[in-house]
Order: C-alpha cells, then sequence, then structure tokens
C-alpha cells in the first residue's frame, strides 16, 4: 500500500451539510476516502459530488430519514460490502467496508443511547454483535496480508481525556462504564485509537459539540469520532488532525472530520 490519507466526518443530514459548506471542503480536502456518517438520505438524494468522488452508499432502509452511512473515494474500490452479518442492524444504515488495494476502510455509525430507553438496549445489543465482527474482521485481513480502517462516529468517549465535561457525564449514555469497558477491549484485541497515538497525553482534541449554549465556543466537547486501525496501519500514521471550524458560523456539522495521514 502506498501513501493514503483518510477523512471521517458525522455530517448531521447530507443535503444540510452541503448547503452549509460540505462541499466546499470536499472540494479541497487531500484525502483519498472520505467516511460519512449519519447521512440521513437515500443515495439518489445526495448533491452532486464534484469529479472524482464516487459514492458508496448503505442508507437506513426502513427509516429513510435516520442513519445513512457512506464512503467516497477517488477510485473504484475491489469490493464493497454492507453490514456486519447482523440480522438486526445489517439495513439500518450503520456499517459499510470497502476494499481498497491492502487496506479495508469501513464507516461506521454506532447507535446513541439514553440511559434507561429502549435506545440504549439496542446500542447495547450493537456492542454485543460488533465485537466478535472486529476480531473476525482483523483475523480474516491478517490472513490476506490486509489492514483494516475502522473510521466513525463510535459515540463512546473513551477515557477523561475524551470528553470535556467528563464529570458531568459518568451516568450518560456515551460515557458510561460498560461502554468505555467495551471500547478498551476493542483496543486490547488489536486495533488502535490512531489520533490518540498520535496526541498522547492531552486533552481532546474534540470532534462533536452540542449546538445548544455555547459548547462549541467553550470547546465543551466530547471526541466520539474515531479511526481505529490494525497494528500494521496504525505504525504508518505520520498526522492526525481534527477539521475544527475557525468559528462557529463556519459549522457544517455538529461534529469535525478527523483526517489522518498514513504513509
Amino acid at each position: 500500500m502506498t501513501g493514503l490519507t483518510v477523512s471521517t466526518v458525522n455530517v448531521n443530514g447530507i443535503r444540510a451539510a452541503a448547503r452549509k459548506g460540505f462541499l466546499v471542503w470536499l472540494r479541497a480536502t487531500d484525502a483519498d476516502v472520505v467516511c460519512l456518517q449519519e447521512c440521513r438520505a437515500l443515495a439518489e438524494e445526495f448533491p452532486e459530488l464534484p469529479a472524482p468522488w464516487r459514492l458508496h452508499y448503505a442508507p437506513n432502509g426502513s427509516a429513510r430519514g435516520r442513519n445513512g452511512v457512506g464512503l467516497l473515494t477517488r477510485e473504484e474500490p475491489e469490493g464493497i460490502r454492507v453490514g456486519f452479518g447482523s440480522a438486526e442492524f445489517d439495513g439500518a444504515g450503520r456499517y459499510l467496508e470497502v476494499d481498497l488495494p491492502g487496506v479495508t476502510v469501513a464507516s461506521l455509525y454506532l447507535p446513541n443511547g439514553t440511559v434507561g430507553t429502549p435506545a440504549q438496549d439496542e446500542k447495547d445489543r450493537f456492542l454485543l454483535e460488533f465485537a466478535p465482527y472486529l476480531a473476525e474482521r482483523r483475523d480474516k485481513a491478517a490472513a490476506e496480508d490486509r489492514e483494516v480502517l475502522v473510521c466513525g462516529d463510535w459515540n463512546i468517549a473513551h477515557t477523561a481525556a475524551d470528553i470535556r465535561n467528563w464529570r458531568g457525564n459518568v451516568k450518560n449514555s456515551g460515557f458510561l462504564p460498560h461502554e468505555r469497558e467495551w471500547l478498551g477491549s476493542v483496543f486490547d484485541a488489536g486495533y488502535t485509537d490512531v489520533l490518540r497515538a498520535l496526541h498522547p497525553g492531552v486533552d481532546g482534541p474534540y470532534t462533536w459539540w452540542s449546538y445548544r449554549g455555547r459548547a462549541f465556543d467553550n470547546d465543551t466537547g466530547w471526541r466520539i469520532d474515531y479511526q481505529v486501525a490494525t497494528p500494521g496501519l496504525a505504525e504508518r500514521a505520520v498526522a492526525a488532525r481534527v477539521e475544527r471550524a475557525a468559528e462557529h458560523a463556519l459549522r457544517w456539522s455538529d461534529h469535525a472530520p478527523v483526517t489522518v495521514h498514513y504513509r
């Protein structure tokens, strides 16, 4: 595999993001692959993309205004797969992967829960199903001499360094002990949190800020958008950044792109 630059961003509605500046960003990015989450549209409802971008997309089959994950590539992939073998989640627009030379890149939109509601139960079911698949994908890729990169909105802040107001969120979904432990088990089982590996010992950099109040201006954010790679690819990561807007008015999503350069 030669050099590869990958960006991932939850667009919070692709049509709204396009109106606010996503397409301007897309024309300017040096990424080879862009992973999108929460597109909330059908493929035919996407804005026209600038050349040479190709869209590969997995919508929510039952609720068209929710979820939806995409992968934009400059070249045609060797293979495309929707879902991870889950009867409940494969049609829900939550996981899509493509095979590029030497690497499989995935776009993930992990469910966002609320404690004490069916949404949290759904999130917990997803975690139970997804962890074995990650191990299976890692092992299969290793047998094929490939790397794996799972990008997206994981909806979990791993440690106190990944959330500004961690003390006020210890009982909230996204920072629950069992969620954090689950994400830690992913990292313990042969995957690397690439941005954290390149930025150890610092708070953030955060990737999501509520639209409420002055969360963005005060940088009261969460780091819930990750690029998670198998070791061989993680070792090739030379630079990682969060493309935080210069000011609130310039945001085109409540998330910011996470971009990593791999040599």
